[in-house]
This record gives structure tokens, C-alpha cells and sequence, in this order.
């Protein structure tokens, strides 16, 4: 079976808050963390397919990285911004966890509830 996966930021207060509710829900799951270990560009594509979001939408506007390599720029290609995440995970919207019901992102922490 599929283990339930969290891709982490330790220093994101949503980050560590959603560990707690995993830790209170007794859930097995797996620490990612996505700064160290990125997603490869095909987990970073599976993901973003079954958010059903696009690239942009899982991207953190407020990280330095997003001003200076321009990615507010309407014009740049789902491809350029995934390539972005994947060379600068920092880009990357946090926490994202993933189980076997399903993927949700913990913006509030209290999203991964659906998927428990």
C-alpha cells in the first residue's frame, strides 16, 4: 500500500501544524523534505494533475525567487514555471500531503482532513 506522504517545510508554521494533525490522527506517513529532496518533474507533474491545479496555482508569490526570476510574467509556459519549482523548490506551495484517499494541500492545515 501507498503510504501517506507529507512534503515538508519545517521552518512553515502550516507545515508543522498539519504534522500535528497527521501525529493526532495516528496516520503512518513520510516526511518529505522538498527543500533537500525535491519532486522529480514527473511527481512534481502528478501532483500539480491531481491538485487539478496549474503550476502557477501551487507556486509562492511571496518568495524572493518568484520576483527575481519574473514569474509573475502572464506569458511564461506551464513548462517554465515546473521547471522553475524543480530548480528552485522553495517556489514550491507547502504542505502538500498524499494518501491513499487522495492529495490536498494544507492551506489551512485543516484541508487535509478530506483526505484522512
Amino acid at each position: 500500500t501507498m503510504s501517506t506522504k507529507i512534503y515538508h517545510n519545517a521552518r512553515c508554521s502550516k507545515s508543522r501544524a498539519t504534522v500535528a494533525i497527521l501525529e493526532q490522527n495516528d496516520v503512518d506517513f513520510e516526511v518529505v523534505n522538498y527543500l533537500v529532496n525535491p519532486p522529480s518533474e514527473s511527481e512534481l507533474k502528478s501532483i500539480l494533475k491531481d491538485l487539478d491545479i496549474s503550476a502557477r496555482e501551487l507556486l509562492r508569490r511571496g518568495e524572493s525567487k518568484f520576483k527575481e526570476l519574473g514569474l509573475s510574467d502572464k506569458s511564461l509556459s506551464e513548462e517554465h514555471l515546473i521547471k522553475s519549482m524543480l530548480e528552485f523548490p522553495i517556489l514550491i506551495e507547502r504542505p502538500i500531503v498524499r494518501t491513499e484517499k487522495g492529495i490536498a494541500i494544507g492551506r489551512p492545515p485543516e484541508n487535509v482532513n478530506s483526505i484522512l
